[in-house]
């Protein structure tokens, strides 16, 4: 049930991932990222009024701290999507949010077999070739922006992931909603930093909504998942999210997917399963 669980949030996760990034090439990413953590926030409500639990204040701060990571990661998730190709960033960015709930799981306790380190060995080579895309040389800081926009979303939705895998099963969906609402602050102060703009101005904006909605599911597997299961496997299949996100780039997108990447994909998922078999 847990692998069920967390596959089942891992393509929810690519489902919203693909939304988003469409939305954000049509509009501008920061109002786009902001909807998706409003979604987010307000499908999560309906769960706090559903499902009862009795959350304590270490819950609800580790439901915070994974919040600056959901609204970092999926600020420069957008941004990655609209400066480069949803094939390189969504990757990189998901060996990066499988490796670090995975470390800390072997920090606090778990022990990884032989295979688990063949997994995590494997991600490296698979970063570096997923991200050499031959390009024009007219714009080749796209492809790099994109690479490094990946990265830094590999770091905030392992953040989160790892956060929200210290929330206990009694707790319910407070921690979570404390999650989503950190995370609307996080996209707003990134935005601003970065000298963007986090309020929707046109409809295509609101296409973020869907994308929150669909990342709740995907919140809500990963974390149900983690409560009976270990939190690196759960992380790890979860981080399979851009499976289906680049096949919807390859079908609807058009985009192609040359041989050397494929070659780091499959070092990447190979990473993936590898940790979650171990």
């Amino acid at each position: 049930m847990a692998v069920l669980l967390a596959l089942g949030g891992a393509i929810a996760y690519g489902l919203s991932d693909f939304v988003g990034g469409v939305a954000s090439r049509r509009t501008t990413v920061w109002p786009v990222a902001f909807t998706a953590c409003l979604g987010a926030a307000l499908g999560t409500v309906v769960l706090v009024v559903l499902v009862p639990g009795d959350p304590t204040a270490p819950d609800f701060a580790w439901g915070m701290l994974g919040g600056v990571g959901s609204g970092t990661g999926t600020a420069f998730l957008y941004r990655g999507f609209a400066r480069g190709r949803m094939g390189v960033v969504a990757p990189v960015s998901a060996v990066g949010a499988a490796l670090l709930p995975a470390s800390l799981g072997i920090a606090t306790g778990e022990r990884p077999s032989a295979i688990v380190w063949a997994g995590l060995l494997a991600a490296l080579p698979g970063i570096w070739l997923v991200s050499r895309e031959p390009a024009p040389d007219d714009v080749p800081a796209g492809i790099a922006a994109g690479l490094l926009d990946g990265v830094l979303a590999g770091l905030g939705f392992g953040l989160l992931f790892a956060a929200l895998g210290q929330v206990p099963e009694d707790s319910g969906f407070g921690p979570v909603l404390a999650t989503q609402a950190v995370s609307l602050l996080a996209v707003a102060g990134a935005a601003v930093a970065l000298g963007g703009d986090p309020v929707p101005r046109r409809r295509d904006d609101w296409w973020g909504l869907a994308a929150g909605v669909l990342a709740t599911v995907a919140v809500v597997g990963f974390l149900l998942a983690r409560q009976q299961g270990l939190l690196s496997v759960a992380a790890v299949l979860t981080s399979l999210y851009p499976a289906a996100t680049v096949l919807l780039a390859t079908l609807v997108l058009h985009e192609r997917m040359h041989r050397g990447q494929a070659v780091g994909l499959g070092l990447c998922a190979a990473a993936v399963v590898c940790v979650a078999l171990g």
